[in-house]
């Protein structure tokens, strides 16, 4: 009895280690242009018995009706909309409401909310993270280049990109019936895989920027919370494992 103890509190320890990981995550980008925190999601795994039919091959009457701990199930992005704060700067853009922006680097495609742009060295438009590897795409799925000579770049209202006095490019907004299927992939971008992608209703906020939707007060107090939960666990395999050692040490003298 005492071991399955041991390996539910193992279990624990566990899946709190996890959660920690994630809240950490979301804490260190608090900061980061567009950043959708992320879930843990933790559910119960139930024992499969003999009983019950089951492979294990337990059969006791009261192990097999004992729930077998937690389990670890892939974490839930949160879409909710972050701050939107004004730049004033001419390819800052923010997205209100639905969408994200399409951006590849020639052999991918993918997703963000980052609208933090800059002109890259060859002329195009990029995100400004990633050392320019990431090329803006326009409302037809391509990249968006300038003129040399044309005149200064900026984006107005609604996504429209103006060089000079003319727009050579309209940005748009784009997202997928179920946005949990669409996988973090690093560097703020999401890879929706062989998901179609449709155009999303959301507004295009020019000179601005939306900020992480994580709030770092209520990040802390959670990760006190399962750092907290994470020492109980630990504390009670330790209780588990010297009764264990006890038992045996009784049960195993002869005298006894």
């Amino acid at each position: 009895m005492s071991s399955y103890g041991i390996w539910l509190s193992a279990a624990g320890m566990q899946v709190n280690e996890h959660r920690q990981t994630i809240i950490a995550n979301n804490i260190a980008n608090v900061g980061t242009t567009g950043f959708k925190r992320d879930l843990a999601v933790i559910t119960q795994r139930d024992v499969e018995s003999r009983a019950g039919g089951g492979k294990q091959g337990l059969a006791h009457p009261v192990l097999d009706d004992l729930a077998g701990g937690l389990n670890v199930r892939p974490s839930a992005h949160i879409f909710e909309q972050g701050p939107i704060e004004r730049t004033s700067r001419p390819l800052d853009v923010a997205i209100q409401g639905e969408g994200f922006f399409e951006v590849g680097d020639g052999t991918e495609t993918r997703y963000t909310r980052d609208g933090e742009f800059a002109i890259s060295t060859s002329g195009e438009l990029v995100l400004a993270a990633g050392n320019g590897r990431w090329r803006v795409h326009d409302a037809g799925g391509s990249p968006i280049s300038f003129a040399a000579d044309g005149g200064e770049v900026e984006i107005i209202r609604n996504g429209a990109v103006r060089q000079g006095e003319t727009v050579v490019a309209q940005l748009a907004l784009t997202t997928t019936a179920n946005k949990q299927t669409l996988k973090k992939v690093g560097e703020n971008l999401f890879d929706a895989g062989p998901r179609e992608m449709t155009p999303a209703p959301g507004r295009i906020i020019a000179q601005s920027r939306e900020g992480s939707n994580v709030n770092a007060s209520t990040g802390m107090v959670s990760m006190i919370e399962v750092a907290r939960a994470y020492q109980l666990n630990a504390t009670m395999l330790q209780m588990q494992d010297q009764m264990t050692a006890q038992a045996v040490s009784t049960l195993g003298r002869l005298d006894a």
